[in-house]
């Protein structure tokens, strides 16, 4: 049997100004909607691995997930979501025009974010160096919504462009591939999809 590859975006989170944008919390939605997939992995059954962005919410997500399926949690530093801190925290209109930006002009720093260029060939090299090592089963990778997007449009073969992004909802997200062929089975689903059962 193929072994499946996920990438799933943290959910929703506690918008938190005073605070540097990666130590954000998930808010109650979060991670209710988190509690919700580790009482019932349905997907994820087979998941042997689950790596995580060191971000607070990337982290609260993975966790509990890591648990419920009894494996260790591997946080890898370099899976954080693009680089913001030249601005940090942003009103919500001013950040969406901001992102927007960012994905139109990958090669270039919009505002000193990190370019999307940059950011893309950082998760990439990433889940390549996670993937490289031989296993069993399947792998979960939890991150955000920017950078998986960027890695989704890497594998995919498709140019850097927002309109692959996850969508609106506030996050929680996923798509999947096969270890081997390292392209996506499909585009971004919610992550209450995972619940369900696996056919047998």
């Amino acid at each position: 049997m193929p072994r499946t590859v996920r990438y799933l975006t943290h959910p929703q989170v506690r918008i938190e100004p005073e605070k540097t944008v990666p130590n954000w919390s998930l808010n109650e939605i979060g991670a209710g909607r988190v509690v919700a997939l580790a009482s019932r992995p349905g997907l994820l059954a087979l998941t042997r691995r689950v790596v995580c962005s060191n971000e607070t919410k990337a982290i609260e997500t993975a966790q509990p997930i890591a648990n419920a399926l009894g494996v260790d949690l591997e946080m890898r530093p370099r899976m954080h979501e693009n680089d913001r801190s030249a601005t940090g925290f942003l009103p919500p209109e001013e950040f969406e025009n901001t992102a927007d930006a960012f994905f139109a002009n990958p090669s270039q720093s919009v505002r000193g974010w990190e370019t999307a260029q940059d950011a893309q060939r950082r998760i990439v090299e990433e889940v390549e160096t996670c993937l490289s090592s031989p296993g069993v089963g399947d792998v979960l990778f939890v991150g955000h919504g920017g950078i998986g997007t960027l890695l989704f449009c890497a594998l995919s073969g498709f140019a850097i462009d927002r309109r692959f992004d996850q969508g609106p909802g506030g996050g929680g997200c996923w798509f999947e591939f096969e270890i081997e062929k390292r392209k996506p089975l499909g585009g971004w689903q919610p992550m209450e999809v995972l619940s369900r059962i696996p056919s047998p």
